[in-house]
């Protein structure tokens, strides 16, 4: 089992609930166990004008391979109802892999870590809820590069319980 983080968005509709949904979904898993969650921070989109994001990011513990896990986060998507609207374009829900313990890949479908985190506040954010201490693959600590990008943007919106799969 290893731990991987999978950050979550959505801009559309029921935002929570499609996060909710989509943790619950991923929870589910014969082959996942959900760790903890962030708390839920409101955050400002990337790209063209669009409503506010809701974001958040989840530990789990998994003997799913990465693109194992990459291939059940995509589905988790559709089955919420995530509808294909192209790149930067607003989202009823978004799982992204961030982080798989001691694994990296470089690929078409992968890229481990995720290549663009760490220039992200609404990624950062949630991800030093779970983990303050973590260093990131740049060699920066965690905290130390939020300082060096700024929150700007990022506001809490709703308390990590708000996240927990229910039984």
């Amino acid at each position: 089992m290893r731990t991987a983080y999978v950050g979550l968005g959505s801009n559309v509709g029921d935002r929570l609930g499609y996060l909710r949904r989509a943790v619950a979904e991923l929870s589910s898993h014969s082959l996942v166990e959900f760790v903890a969650a962030s708390s839920v921070y409101a955050t400002d989109p990337v790209g063209p004008p669009q409503p506010d994001y809701l974001n958040a990011v989840v530990e789990v513990r998994t003997s799913l391979q990465p693109l194992q896990l990459l291939a059940l986060c995509k589905s988790i998507e559709r089955e919420v109802g995530r509808m294909s609207r192209g790149r930067w374009q607003q989202r009823e829900v978004d799982l992204d892999l961030l982080l798989v313990e001691g694994q990296t890949e470089q690929g078409a479908e992968l890229t481990l870590p995720h290549p663009e985190m760490q220039d992200r506040a609404f990624v950062l954010v949630p991800l030093s809820d779970l983990d303050p201490g973590l260093v990131l693959p740049s060699g920066s600590p965690i905290l130390r590069r939020l300082e060096e990008i700024g929150r700007s943007g990022v506001k809490l919106a709703h308390p990590p319980e708000s996240l927990w799969p229910r039984p």
